[in-house]
């Protein structure tokens, strides 16, 4: 279902923030990853374990990570069935080899419970210890199974002031299951990544690299929402005016905030919960160091009801439906019926080929068609035909040759063929043409004729051309 954009309200609000200037230190805060090795991780996606993949693609992500990054590595579920402080330290928060990393993921047999909560307090519990600041990546493929709440967790920790952000990528999750989850991300000052295989889980830790607790703070939110509801979007930013990109971000159903040093930006926002609605693109968007900045976007749509008729009948003609770029954004084919195209509200030119249709006015374009949200608009083309029939005959009877139109005025050739032996007819626009005639070979007849016709909406034209 194909919807356009409406922007609902681009709103600037003015909230003081702290600038955010400062560029990432030289030496990175320390990446801790908690791993899921409860026994659900044995489940199959894709030919291969979770376990396989997630330790995969985790081992491949890392290799991305700066040279003196320092990655540690606590698992869950790894050691005992049913034991609810099954939590381990794998690897410090000071070491910083990868290859440890990848070694010890790759040895993890999953076996037990998914302690989520506990999980977290142990990692806050090392960061109250160590007094630094990390970026903490959860990978889980279930939910609590402990009786505890890992949102009040991350509140919690947050409160005392440990400095942290959080990360979760939820593997394989049901819907309805990322609730708990998805609060803790947001309280954690991170994000819910949602990955539905294995490509869904290396798109996750790319941009979990990328959003570290060294960068910046976000400085510009962007919330979308499709029906009043709000929903999971894209956002790539671009220095105004070029595609330089910028920076970028995720709603994840949520209001999500990109840093964006103070200039003015291009955003492309793509619905990611209907690949087929276009993305809208907010032009000339400032930002501040010093002020927090919204772009609130609405991608409610309306439907064109497109009708394409010949001489005032059902007629059957492709449509091809272009935005003000120029570019083709929907279409289809309407079978002699009224067609309806969802569509992004906004101004668009519909252009319809008539088909079993000749001449030189069988293409329409009908321009400047506002679809508004939650309004059908009906866009209406008639075309115009008279019907025209050339029939060869040859000793009485009808013979094959080749039949060429050609419309007088553009001296445009404009339908034609063989004849066989039943001669050529056809729907054409009223005009003047010139029809020529040539008898095969083997008909036993030979030569050239042509003939001059002038055709009028709704009537008929039978010409005979006798050798």
């Amino acid at each position: 279902m194909k919807q356009l954009v409406t922007i609902f309200c681009i709103l600037l609000f003015t909230f003081q923030s702290e600038a955010q200037t400062k560029q990432a230190p030289e030496v990175p805060s320390p990446i801790i990853f908690i791993y899921d090795a409860s026994g659900s991780m044995w489940g199959q996606m894709q030919g291969k374990t979770k376990m396989e993949i997630a330790s995969t693609v985790l081992s491949n992500s890392i290799n991305d990570f700066a040279e003196n990054q320092k990655i540690g590595l606590v698992a869950y579920g790894h050691r005992k069935k049913g034991d609810c402080r099954d939590v381990e330290t794998l690897l410090p928060i000071s070491n910083t080899s990868k290859s440890e990393v990848a070694l010890a993921v790759k040895n993890i047999k999953p076996l037990g419970m998914t302690p989520l909560a506990y999980s977290a307090e142990m990692v806050m519990e090392q960061l109250r210890k160590s007094k630094e600041k990390a970026t903490i990546v959860l990978i889980t493929d279930g939910i609590e199974s402990c009786d505890g709440d890992i949102c009040d967790v991350v509140k919690a920790a947050k409160k005392e002031g440990i400095d942290f952000k959080l990360h979760i990528v939820g593997f394989g999750l049901k819907a309805g299951e990322t609730k708990q989850l998805e609060c803790a991300a947001k309280a954690g000052d991170g994000n819910y990544y949602d990955a539905a295989d294995a490509s869904g889980l290396s798109e996750a830790m790319t941009e979990v690299a990328s959003e570290t607790v060294d960068k910046p703070k976000g400085n510009h939110g962007v919330y979308a929402t499709m029906n009043g509801k709000a929903i999971d979007a894209l956002v790539t930013a671009y220095k105004a005016g070029t595609k330089n990109k910028a920076g970028g971000t995720r709603t994840y159903r949520d209001t999500s905030f990109v840093y964006l040093p103070q200039e003015t930006y291009d955003l492309e926002i793509r619905p990611l919960e209907n690949s087929r609605v276009e993305p809208i693109i907010l032009k000339g968007i400032r930002t501040s160091n010093d002020n927090k900045t919204y772009s609130i976007i609405s991608f409610d749509g309306g439907k064109f009801a497109v009708t394409s008729t010949n001489n005032g009948e059902g007629w059957d003609s492709t449509v091809k439906i272009l935005d003000a770029d120029g570019k083709t954004v929907g279409g289809g084919r309407t079978y002699g019926r009224t067609k309806e195209f969802e569509l992004n509200a906004g101004t668009y030119s519909v252009v319809l080929q008539a088909i079993k249709l000749n001449g030189i006015h069988t293409k329409a374009k009908v321009e400047n068609q506002v679809v508004t949200a939650g309004q059908t608009t009906a866009v209406d083309y008639n075309f115009e035909s008279g019907t025209l029939e050339v029939v060869p005959m040859g000793g009485g009877k009808n013979i094959d040759a080749t039949v060429n139109i050609i419309e007088v005025n553009s001296r445009t050739s404009v339908g034609g063929g063989r004849s066989y032996d039943r001669g050529v007819k056809m729907n054409i626009n009223p005009g003047t043409y010139e029809i020529k005639v040539r008898a095969l070979k083997k008909t036993g007849f030979s030569g050239d004729k042509s003939a001059t016709v002038t055709v009028k909406k709704g009537e008929a034209i039978k010409q005979t051309f006798n050798y």
